[in-house]
C-alpha cells in the first residue's frame, strides 16, 4: 500500500537505523499522521537497554530526532538535524510500548523548528525535545539520487 503522506521510505534503500525496514538491527519505526503530528510506536527490546530494564537514552534521542525531522514530509522536503535539545524526564521501561510524536513549531525558509516527545501509551512523558531541522544540502541530495534513483521522485505528489 502506498503511503499517501510519504512518511515512510518505500524505496529499495530502507537501511536507516531509525526507520529502515531492511535494517534488521534498527528500530524499524513506521510513521503515520495524527492531525499535524507525525507519530510512531515502538516496543523496546533488550539489546538497546542502558541500565537493566531501561531503554538507553540514545535510542530515545534517535526516536525523537527521526520523528521530528520527519515533519519535513509535511512540506515535501528532506531535512536533517541542525540542533536537538532533549530533556529526559523518566526512565523508559523495556516492558512497555512507547509512542513518539513530532510536530512543526515554527516554519522558515530552508528550516523548521520542531517539538516532540516520547511517551508511555498512557501519555506519561519520558523525554521531550525541541530541535531545528534544515534542508538537506543539494550535494547530498544529488548523491543520494544518483545511488538510489527512486529518491528523485520521492516528494512528488
Amino acid at each position: 500500500m502506498q503511503d499517501p503522506d510519504k512518511l515512510n521510505d518505500e524505496t529499495t534503500y530502507q537501511r536507516c537505523f531509525a526507520c529502515g525496514h531492511h535494517n534488521q538491527h534498527g528500530l524499524q519505526l513506521t510513521f503515520h499522521r495524527e492531525g499535524d503530528r507525525i507519530v510512531a510506536e515502538y516496543q523496546p527490546v533488550e539489546r538497546y537497554q542502558g541500565f537493566p530494564g531501561v531503554l538507553h537514552g540514545g535510542i530515545l534521542a534517535t526516536m525523537l530526532d527521526e520523528t521530528m525531522g520527519r515533519t519535513g514530509a509535511l512540506r515535501r522536503e528532506w531535512l536533517m538535524t541542525g540542533k536537538l535539545d532533549i530533556r529526559y524526564r523518566r526512565p523508559a521501561p523495556l516492558d512497555q510500548k512507547l509512542r513518539v510524536w513530532g510536530e512543526i513549531a515554527r516554519e522558515r525558509d530552508g528550516a523548521i523548528d520542531a517539538i516532540g516527545a516520547v511517551e508511555l501509551m498512557d501519555g506519561t512523558v519520558l523525554a521531550d525535545a525541541r530541535g531545528m531541522f534544515v534542508r538537506l544540502p543539494e550535494a547530498l541530495a544529488t548523491a543520494t539520487a544518483s545511488d538510489y534513483p527512486e529518491f528523485i521522485n520521492y516528494w512528488q505528489t
